[in-house]
């Protein structure tokens, strides 16, 4: 099976939609400056965020600034981001490679595409945001250092969004001793990144929150859940089970307290799950909302 990452992002989607924490989300909607306003997003993949606040109607006019340092991933967003607001009914126009605007009669979306690491793009001092985003990635950062940094791209608000929270579980069980080493070495590797990360970020964002000034307005669960329906995954989220183990085979390929052989069954006993409609996947996470420190 062919692995892509943007078509991982795509496949998420689905998924996505039922983890965000709603009470989370109506605060930043109870909460959002009076339009129009400036939204950065780091780790912005290929625009599947920007797509959901505007079918679900919470931005109409912004400015949207997508930060992504994996070329992949912006070259996608061009693309694709004229496809979905052509499916959504809105109009799209392109300014050279990196800026475009979807709008229609009561929406009207200026977005910039920002191919860039995000602490170079910080270095860069841009204008600060009126809200800033970063969902599924702030596991990936070592969260002390980075934060400070991160906020400082927002004076008024920052939505942080799906933030990984230290419990994996697949289902059924295979053998509950494996089971149970496998998640739990696969955390580990979150915690050993050469480039940071913390496989229990979600609870420790809230001493990291407090330490670096910002106020928590809202937090709560956004746990992935997938599981089949009639045997039957929706939409593609069967190739996003594929690609979670594909991901989790790398993280652990050549571990030296997992038998390479162990793996490699435990992971086809997955994957066959996955094709007969069976495997049921958990992963915890946590939402927050908070009020930036310049905010005031």
């Amino acid at each position: 099976m062919e692995h892509s990452f943007p078509k991982y992002l795509l496949s998420k989607q689905s998924v996505d939609d039922r983890a965000l924490n709603k009470d989370v989300l109506n605060a930043l909607k109870a909460n959002l400056p009076g339009e129009p306003f400036r939204i950065i997003e780091v780790g912005a993949g290929i625009g599947t965020m920007l797509k959901r606040l505007i079918c679900w109607d919470v931005i109409r006019s912004v400015e949207y600034v997508m930060v992504d340092g994996m070329r992949e991933n912006v070259a996608f967003a061009r693309a694709w981001i004229p496809q979905f607001a052509g499916e959504a009914g809105m109009r799209a126009e392109r300014s050279g490679d990196d800026r475009l605007r979807v709008y229609d009669e009561k929406r009207d979306i200026q977005i910039q595409l920002v191919e860039a690491d995000v602490f170079d793009f910080i270095d860069t001092k841009p204008d600060p945001a009126d809200v800033l985003i970063a969902h599924a990635f702030l596991d990936l950062l070592p969260l002390r250092e980075s934060l400070p940094k991160l906020l400082a791209l927002t004076k008024r608000l920052a939505w942080l969004t799906i933030n990984f929270d230290g419990v994996t579980a697949f289902k059924p069980t295979i053998d509950a001793a494996l089971d149970e080493t496998i998640e739990r070495l696969y955390h580990q590797t979150m915690d050993s990144r050469v480039t940071g990360g913390d496989s229990k970020s979600g609870r420790h964002l809230f001493g990291y929150l407090q330490n670096a000034g910002a106020e928590i307005l809202a937090a709560g669960a956004s746990d992935w859940v997938v599981h089949p329906l009639n045997r039957r995954y929706p939409n593609d989220e069967a190739y996003f089970l594929n690609f979670i183990l594909t991901f989790l085979e790398g993280s652990l390929a050549e571990h030296p307290e997992l038998n390479a052989n162990v793996l490699k069954h435990w992971l086809s006993e997955r994957r066959e799950q996955v094709e007969r409609g069976e495997l049921v996947y958990i992963a915890h996470q946590m939402d927050f909302l908070v009020r930036a420190l310049s905010a005031g």
